[in-house]
């Protein structure tokens, strides 16, 4: 028996790449630079930028609003959080936790999300589930389903 194995095998274990397919780069099949701004940001700026958001809005924001003892506030900590993303990406493009890691949410076409992109992603951006799929050129179901992807600045 040989060590080798199948080619056939080799395709699909090893992944496309080693079968000899090129995918290109993340948001080379959008129109978008391989690198610098309007590039498709990387995962670790986008999951950093929420985090800040996240801790800015559970944190200081929804600590402020209960002061009442035993109340939960996990809920208000998410509703203050999806009024963040849909106030600030609404208006402006980014959020605070964005602004810092520099990164940006972007149509397709490159403009600022409409308040119906927003309010789509923002809904399914709470759900996390679906932002935690992602397709080959970083974009979450969020994004895919709201029209939009992150974008450095």
């Amino acid at each position: 028996m040989s060590d080798r194995q199948p080619r056939w095998t080799q395709t699909w274990i090893s992944g496309t790449r080693a079968a000899g397919v090129d995918l290109g780069y993340p948001g080379g099949r959008l129109g978008l630079p391989e690198e610098g701004p309007g590039s498709v940001a990387g995962f670790g700026r986008r999951i950093a930028a929420v985090l800040v958001d996240w801790l800015v809005c559970t944190v200081a924001i929804a600590r402020g609003l209960l002061h009442a003892e035993g109340q939960s506030q996990g809920w208000v900590g998410l509703g203050v959080f999806a009024a963040e993303y849909v106030l600030l990406v609404g208006t402006l493009g980014f959020t605070l936790g964005m602004r810092i890691f520099g990164v940006r949410v972007a149509t397709l076409q490159g403009g600022r999300p409409g308040l119906l992109s927003v309010l789509i992603r923002t809904f399914l951006l709470c759900l996390a589930v679906p932002a935690l799929i992602w397709d080959r050129d970083r974009r979450g179901l969020h994004d895919r389903a709201a029209g939009t992807v992150v974008v450095r600045m």
